[in-house]
């Protein structure tokens, strides 16, 4: 029993130190208090609301350095054990403390310490907060009845049904085979079952929430939506996740970060586009919210669907030896022929606008059809880079190991007004007058972006309605679902943009789709590389004909025989696949090893490469000695000896080894068995604590860029 005298939380906090922090609990504050509750307490100067993890009677500090919880947020919810229990997995997993997981999971107004002046409790003020009103479609999907199921489409849900608690399917649908329709009757059948179970259905991108929660709402008018990313306003947010906690909201919709909301009784997970890059987080704790929503499930024993048209090459090998459930969509629904693939070799061609002849001629034909046409170039901007013929002078970041992009900014009238913008620090410069080294004044845009290809586009096509998509585009509030409102309701004739078109959208009268610059992932130094290009180049395609017209798909490639095109113009994702996993397997690479990298930024290159250098050393000790009996998290279902050895390599510098004024390095280590590895490393980073340098340093699991 706690003492009256001594009472005393551990609570955690949103600090890179320390996994918990003691603090001093009043009798009055300790007679409700429990795991899970609110607490605003004092940090340095200044104040932090925490969570309570645990109460006791001891601590170890001296009681002069124990300072006094300052408040209790007795109206806000308690947070559950199994959440902390599932986060605490996380932490251990990505080897980074507890409260940088929890806090950081928390909306921003949430874990703000309330004013002076607040006038009563942020969550009662939430709770009032009316969330978007049920039953509301969209222009894309007005209410109305659901499609009837293919015969395929069946044989999956059923297949996905018949799971009573944990397992993980895999659901590999071809583009257009309906594999969002599967989703929602399978959701539709979990929220039968009971009145008060939880769905999650989480997106790579915040692009395609606005046209998924249309199609929800306006298929499950009767049930509350919760709509859970970073782009909503503070207090938006806030209420949506609130109504998820409290189980008032029984579909919740989100990015990556949703997979680390506490729902109360949550009965299914669905991971749409399993493959993408985006469900990797690249601040803070590094972790993939695919692989999570994996261990969330098997934590609560219940299913999850993983889709994809071109799965991770760890799924499909995971479906391969039979731990993944796979369920095939091989199929479109709508039983239309497949875009004819087309390869353009640009070389002497009579190049206008960064287009062939042939690829003019494609787009021309489908406008003059009356349907629409997608010119696809994952590259935003007017040019990568500004150059002085002169002298060779190029637009490079000082800041960063790169070149500063020209962009156009939009005008409302007068002439064009151009920028210089890294896309990596940020960093903003005016347009220099002269040559900045030989005082020319003709500079030359190099290359070209989505803001130069539309400008090419509406010249060659002036009669067309032509609209872009791209980053610059969705960065301004409701501007993306304006676009692709746009084309779902045939007000757009051709569309030019970045991947941010290839993913999930149904453009039914979409009959050409055009690849302009399909190379950069063949020469890339990146060994996922041309899986990225594949996965990318088949989302695209899949734009085309999907009411069943003829279609066909353009790519301009200097390299039309690389058997990755080959296996494009098949729509044969399983032997590529299969071809990349036997090189993987070859050359000892991910999924057949795990892998872990050191990223160490300084002032100074030398500083970081030194640090990393010593890093090593200190771990080259541990490398032998394997995984003790135990030891390390391990992923469910991950295969490997539990004694294999641990490889550390030499530092080198990052790729990009200048970035926002730091200079970057890293170390790469790897090992047949994930326990192995997670051994190594609760061993190594200790040590890596202790070692002196003014440097900052973290440590990523499962990197998916190297």
């Amino acid at each position: 029993m706690i003492s009256v005298r001594d009472s005393f939380v551990q609570v955690l906090l949103d600090v890179p130190i320390g996994e918990r922090f003691d603090y001093r609990a009043t009798p009055e504050q300790i007679a409700d208090l429990a795991p899970g509750d609110w607490v605003v307490v004092p940090w340095a100067q200044t104040r932090k609301v925490g969570l309570v993890v645990a109460l006791t009677a001891t601590t170890d500090l001296a009681d002069d350095r124990v300072r006094g919880i300052l408040a209790v947020l007795d109206d806000a919810p308690r947070l559950p054990a199994d959440w902390f229990g599932f986060l605490g997995f996380v932490a251990s997993y990505y080897h980074r403390p507890l409260g940088e997981v929890a806090l950081p999971a928390l909306p921003k107004l949430l874990r703000s310490p309330p004013g002076a002046k607040a006038r009563g409790s942020v969550f009662s003020r939430l709770r009032r907060r009316a969330l978007a009103p049920p039953g509301t479609g969209s222009d894309a999907h007005p209410p109305g009845r659901s499609p009837e199921l293919s015969a395929a489409q069946r044989d999956a849900l059923a297949q996905i049904i018949a799971s009573p608690g944990f397992e993980v399917h895999l659901l590999h649908g071809v583009t257009g085979s309906g594999k969002t329709e599967v989703y929602l009757h399978w959701l539709a059948a979990v929220l039968a079952r009971d009145a008060c179970t939880q769905v999650l259905l989480m997106v790579p991108e915040i692009g395609l929430t606005p046209q998924l929660t249309g199609l929800l709402r306006a298929r499950f008018a009767d049930q509350t939506i919760a709509v859970l990313h970073s782009d909503l306003p503070d207090a938006e947010r806030a209420a949506h996740w609130l109504a998820a906690v409290e189980g008032r909201a029984r579909l919740i919709v989100g990015t990556r970060l949703a997979v680390l909301t506490p729902m109360p009784a949550l009965a299914a997970i669905v991971v749409d586009e399993e493959h993408d890059g985006s469900y990797k987080q690249q601040e803070g704790v590094r972790y993939s919210a695919r692989d999570m929503a994996v261990a969330l499930a098997s934590r609560r024993g219940i299913p999850v669907v993983l889709g994809s048209a071109t799965p991770s090459l760890e799924s499909w090998l995971a479906a391969q030896r039979g731990r993944y459930r796979l369920a095939p969509l091989a199929d479109r629904v709508h039983a239309g022929a497949w875009p004819v693939l087309r390869r353009i070799d640009p070389k002497r061609k009579a190049m206008v606008h960064g287009l062939a002849p042939e690829t003019r001629q494609a787009i021309e034909l489908a406008l003059s059809k009356g349907e629409q046409a997608l010119v696809f170039m994952n590259r935003r901007g007017f040019a990568p880079v500004l150059t002085c013929e002169a002298c060779g002078w190029l637009s490079a970041c000082e800041n960063c190991s790169t070149f500063r992009v020209l962009h156009r900014q939009a005008a409302t009238g007068g002439p064009a007004r151009y920028t210089l913008l890294c896309h990596h620090c940020g960093a903003q410069d005016r347009v220099p007058r002269a040559c900045p080294t030989c005082g020319n004044i003709d500079l030359t845009p190099l290359g070209r972006g989505t803001q130069r290809l539309e400008d090419g586009l509406r010249e060659l096509f002036p009669g067309a309605r032509i609209a872009r998509l791209d980053r610059d585009v969705a960065r301004h509030r409701g501007a993306a679902r304006e676009v692709i409102d746009a084309a779902h309701r045939g007000e757009v004739d051709l569309l030019v943009g970045t991947q941010m078109l290839a993913k999930g959208h149904d453009f039914r009268n979409l009959s050409c789709v055009v690849v302009v610059d399909a190379d950069s992932g063949l020469y890339s130094g990146d060994f996922r590389a041309p899986e990225r290009l594949f996965a990318v180049l088949m989302q695209v395609a899949g734009r085309a004909g999907r009411a069943g017209a003829a279609s066909e798909v353009v790519v301009q490639t200097r390299f039309p025989l690389h058997p990755l095109f080959d296996a494009l113009a098949r729509y044969d994702f399983a032997s590529f696949a299969n071809a990349q996993l036997a090189e993987r397997r070859a050359s000892a690479l991910p999924p057949f090893v795990f892998q872990a990298l050191l990223r160490v930024e300084a002032t100074k290159l030398e500083t970081a490469l030194d640090f990393l250098g010593r890093a090593r050393a200190a771990g080259e000790p541990l490398c032998a000695v394997g995984a003790p009996s135990g030891g390390g998290p391990d992923a469910p279902g991950a295969p490997g000896a539990p004694t294999a050895p641990v490889t550390l390599f030499d530092p080198v510098p990052m790729p990009m080894a200048r970035l926002a004024g730091k200079e970057r390095a890293q170390l790469l280590l790897e090992s047949a068995s994930r326990k192995a590895l997670h051994a190594f490393l609760d061993a190594w980073l200790p040590r890596i604590a202790e070692l002196k340098g003014a440097v900052r340093w973290q440590i990523e699991v499962d990197p998916i860029e190297i």
